[in-house]
């Protein structure tokens, strides 16, 4: 007859093998799933989704907007050795 420790070791050997078969699954599975969200983004397949509220508000700027370019405009001239004639 098959001894109890001989019955054991094939049971426990069996759910060895069991739990190697799963592990080996779920990594393959995970390796598959991280390989599909990093692949490159290909021009055209990704959706941008939205738009701007009021795209109008960009076509003419305001006073504040024009103040801040022309100190920009100074401060680069400037850096430049040049004279920066603004209106």
């Amino acid at each position: 007859m098959v001894d109890r420790v001989l019955m054991a070791y094939v049971v426990m050997g069996i759910c060895v093998m069991g739990l190697l078969w799963f592990i080996k699954q779920r990594t393959q599975r995970n390796r598959a799933e991280a390989a599909e969200a990093n692949k490159p983004a290909v021009a055209g397949d990704d959706e941008l989704g939205g738009a701007a509220k009021d795209p109008g508000q960009f076509e003419e700027p305001d006073d504040d907007a024009l103040d801040e370019m022309e100190d920009i405009l100074r401060t680069a001239a400037e850096a430049q050795g040049l004279e920066y004639e603004g209106d």
